[in-house]
């Protein structure tokens, strides 16, 4: 494919989740930022990426704009996974990874939907020969701080068929608040955030034991400390999750094998082609994947693939907010715990020109 052009197209889209807004971003959080990335090729063929953007949506664009996509644009690509490699090789001196990388997702995934669309099959059927026509999925709740709406939105989510509710609370009271809500036949995890000292997360994961969670998501800062993760994973019995703010396969070669699940984000890691080879690596070592997916752009769309396409891939984390729009509105949501995987050609994404008029900034 020769790529003939590219346009970038930044969205604001209002949301709510019945928080206060506050918690899980270092500002509050009322908008989905949106950097949303269209590549054409000679042919007219159309892909479809996004990179990771909230609260950091004017970098990412600046990244895509003036480093990324000089490269991209007139470009003869035959081997994704190649070109991949060589805009991180040539935009090393920049960082290896955060934002460079969150911009060669955006364009990593546009090429992917590109090539499927080109053979006239769905991403998930380019990569498998066998890929699954479901996936099951979580409700990812918000951090509330409350332990009356913690179990409030517990409890709805499993009236809505969840079996698996990951929450985002730091504090005892609310963790145990959503465990008991949920009820005993349903897996519950919690991501820290990084919230826990090591001296909290030494007092915390005996309770998370005793309370029998799932799994634990990035207890204690840095979130990229194998050998810490690996530890308390041993020492307390309790499953430790980690890996949505790493980036390539290189950073997951070193948790793979320290932690039981590894979470991959398509639009922060390096796009399809990494977390694709982020999950093969966890396949060769007997680990899960549970992608990190709280988004409903290309990258949605993208990680529904994936996962139909990658056995060792275990649920998909649907983000328990609700925006005001969504940018295709034909968006596969989970029914009773479950996402049926489009079988449109290329990742399936193709945005309502309505909702593009309505949500975009113009920079």
């Amino acid at each position: 494919m020769k790529i003939r052009d590219a346009e970038i197209i930044q969205l604001s889209i209002p949301f709510t989740d019945g928080s206060s807004g506050v918690g899980l971003m270092p500002q509050q959080w009322t908008h989905l930022d949106v950097a949303l990335l269209k590549l054409t090729t000679e042919e007219g063929v159309v892909g479809w990426g996004d990179g990771f953007a909230y609260h950091c949506v004017n970098a990412t664009i600046a990244v895509l704009r003036d480093m990324v996509l000089p490269h991209v644009i007139g470009a003869e690509i035959d081997d994704i996974a190649a070109f991949n490699h060589l805009l991180q090789k040539r935009l090393h001196l920049h960082g290896r990874y955060g934002i460079t990388i969150f911009a060669i997702s955006a364009v990593d995934t546009a090429l992917w939907d590109i090539a499927a669309k080109q053979r006239g099959v769905s991403l998930a059927n380019l990569l498998s020969d066998a890929p699954r026509r479901s996936i099951p999925a979580y409700a990812s709740l918000v951090r509330y701080g409350d332990p009356g709406q913690v179990a409030e939105f517990a409890a709805d989510v499993v009236a809505r068929g969840y079996r698996n509710v990951k929450l985002h609370e730091i504090a005892l009271d609310c963790i145990e608040a959503g465990v008991q809500a949920s009820g005993g036949d349903v897996r519950v995890t919690t991501d820290v955030n990084c919230n826990w000292s090591l001296d909290e997360a030494h007092r915390m994961m005996p309770e998370m034991q005793r309370l029998g969670l799932y799994w634990v998501e990035e207890p204690v800062f840095p979130p990229d400390d194998a050998e810490t993760l690996g530890a308390l994973q041993d020492r307390y019995g309790v499953s430790i999750a980690s890996g949505e703010n790493a980036c390539t396969l290189t950073e997951f070669r070193r948790t793979i094998p320290k932690i039981d699940y590894v979470q991959p984000s398509v639009i922060k890691v390096g796009g399809v082609t990494e977390a694709a080879a982020i999950c093969d690596a966890a396949a060769e070592q007997g680990k899960t994947v549970m992608p990190h997916s709280p988004y409903f752009g290309p990258g949605y769309w993208a990680t529904v693939q994936l996962m139909a396409a990658k056995a060792n891939a275990g649920l998909f984390e649907y983000f328990w907010i609700q925006p005001e729009a969504f940018i295709d509105p034909s968006i596969p949501h989970p029914v009773d715990g479950g996402i049926a995987v489009p079988d449109r050609p290329g990742i399936g994404f193709e945005p309502d020109p309505d909702v593009l008029a309505k949500y975009r900034v113009d920079g």
